[in-house]
């Protein structure tokens, strides 16, 4: 066996019953992979010098086939069911095996990153791959440890992904050939039959999601952050295509994360060193910042070109619409480099309605912040999944339902306890549909949401008067500096103005119906913000 590369001299991949390899690669550097993958076939080099790969045959994540180890470190902690899929240990015993030995003559990549900007929650974190694109993947969106770290770093939790090797499925335990394993108690993940990256990321996401809220009583987030000139942190969260990534990477105020972070008793904290952007449809215009940070380094998934050239066509959607740019955070140039900030002093839920019944904005009461947050609204479309012909209603609850391995209320606990005890602003931000449902209304222009983002932030919103929502009871801004005021209440923007009270009825009772599973926990506050359906429908 050769290894190249940096390491800590007591590494060994054997510990691990990784044996026979036929080089071991240790912490290369983004020019080293880039490099191996292209010589190996498995990329190419796009027009501006970004790294373009396909992940096969998945484009996305395998909830149905992501599990836990249920033992006696979580068997009464996880909240099973859902999306938390158990696996016995026997199981786990069997692939890990498995997978190890599929290593036996063949080269490995190895990585040493950690989690957490805040020292004190610090997770290290040793990934190892088939494929040195995915460790390069690795390095974007981990945080990075300094030459001198690297030669004594020791792991907290192991991340094993191997793409080539798939299992017989039910004869091993699991549900078909691909397969992501978390195990607690041995503090490793191990990840078969997938090569798409984003199951390393959502992996540590996961555990940091059990960790740091039941054992260190801090609240782990799916959401993007960024801070004014003067220190006041902003929190955005938002389910995939709401734009959590476009709307938290502001040229005016530095970017502390893009999308997972922890709130302890002293601030906000980023868990990751990059990002993970969808770029679908994405421009320069649109989204500057995104745009200019795809270069040398950063690793594009999935994507198209224009015929004879290697200049990539974003609109592209013959691989899938999850087309995705990986970047290391410092990539875009305002980012904050230590990723850390003070107390939240606004929360912005985004939500894509594409019934086109929330307002662009609305200010939030604890109690109503906490339905929604609990509820995690958006919308699918028509043609983004197979058999979606008109619009849906999804509600992922704490906009994370899939990463969470505790019961959502310990995460709305924890949030609720924040709330209750600050003068933090709240708001319910809609980036879907104006004037009418998908498919006869209009999208809500980027520009006025920007702006509505912006005199929020500048507390502008504070100095205007509201009026109330009949169904939800949010409290709607009747004018905005810089967006028109007839765009603001919902209802005025429908022609039909009864069919927009048939569908926010019908909203309504989609909420109710959905949060049925927590009304025994909820508190009264929070019961009390639940919409007023005027009948059912």
């Amino acid at each position: 066996m050769n290894w190249v590369g940096t390491k800590n001299p007591s590494a060994d991949l054997g510990k691990l019953g990784i044996f026979n390899t036929v080089t071991q690669y240790w912490n290369l550097s983004p020019d080293e992979l880039i490099q191996e993958t292209v010589r190996r076939g498995q990329g190419v080099i796009t027009d501006t010098g970004a790294l373009a790969v396909d992940t096969g045959e998945f484009t996305g994540r395998a909830p149905k086939d992501k599990f836990i180890v249920k033992d006696d470190t979580t068997r009464d902690s996880v909240d099973w069911g859902g999306f938390n899929n158990p696996c016995t240990p026997e199981t786990f015993e069997r692939l890990y095996k498995n997978i190890t030995k599929y290593f036996e003559g063949r080269d490995v990549f190895v990585r040493d990153c950690y989690a957490c900007a805040d020292e004190k929650y610090r997770l290290n974190v040793r990934v190892i791959t088939e494929y040195p694109w995915a460790n390069l993947f690795a390095y974007n969106m981990f945080l990075r440890p300094t030459p001198d770290e690297v030669k004594t770093i020791e792991p907290d939790w192991i991340v094993i992904q191997a793409p080539g090797y798939k299992c017989a499925g039910e004869p091993d335990g699991v549900r078909q050939g691909n397969f992501a394993i978390l195990n607690f108690t041995k503090r490793m993940a191990i990840i078969g039959g997938s090569a798409y990256t984003g199951e390393i990321k959502k992996g540590i996401f996961t555990v940091l999601n059990y960790v740091l809220p039941h054992n260190r009583g801090v609240l782990s987030m799916h959401c993007s952050a960024n801070m004014g000139k003067d220190g006041d942190t902003a929190l955005f969260f938002g389910l995939s295509g709401t734009g959590k990534t476009t709307l938290s990477a502001d040229p005016n105020r530095p970017l502390i994360g893009d999308d997972e972070h922890g709130w302890t008793e002293n601030g906000i904290f980023n868990f990751e060193g990059g990002c993970y952007a969808k770029v679908i449809d994405l421009s320069p215009e649109k989204e500057p910042d995104i745009y200019r940070a795809i270069r040398h380094g950063a690793i594009l998934e999935n994507v198209g070109f224009y015929p004879g050239t290697n200049k990539v066509d974003y609109s592209y959607k013959g691989r899938t619409e999850n087309t995705r740019v990986s970047y290391p955070i410092h990539f875009i140039d305002n980012a904050l480099p230590k990723s850390v900030g003070g107390e939240p002093k606004n929360i912005f839920f985004l939500t894509y309605d594409a019934f086109g019944v929330l307002p662009p904005i609305a200010k939030l009461s604890v109690g109503q912040a906490m339905y929604f947050f609990l509820s995690g609204f958006t919308s699918k479309v028509a043609g983004t999944e197979a058999g979606v012909t008109e619009p849906q209603t999804t509600f992922s609850t704490c906009f994370g339902a899939p990463f969470l391995p505790l019961h959502p209320t310990r995460y709305a606990s924890l949030l609720g306890k924040k709330l209750r005890n600050s003068n933090i602003n709240v708001w319910l931000l809609n980036t879907g549909y104006t004037g009418g449902p998908y498919g006869v209304g209009k999208r809500m222009s980027l520009p006025h949401t920007r702006t509505l983002i912006t005199q929020a932030l500048t507390g502008n919103l504070e100095k205007v008067d509201y009026e109330t929502h009949p169904v939800f009871g949010i409290a709607i801004p009747k004018n905005c500096p810089g967006v028109p005021a007839e765009i603001l209440n919902p209802r005025n923007t429908w022609a039909d103005k009864e069919a927009y009270d048939v569908k926010a009825n019908e909203l309504a009772w989609a909420f109710n119906k959905n949060f049925e599973k927590f009304a025994d926990k909820a508190e009264q506050d929070i019961l009390d913000a639940a919409p007023k359906a005027m009948q059912r429908v």
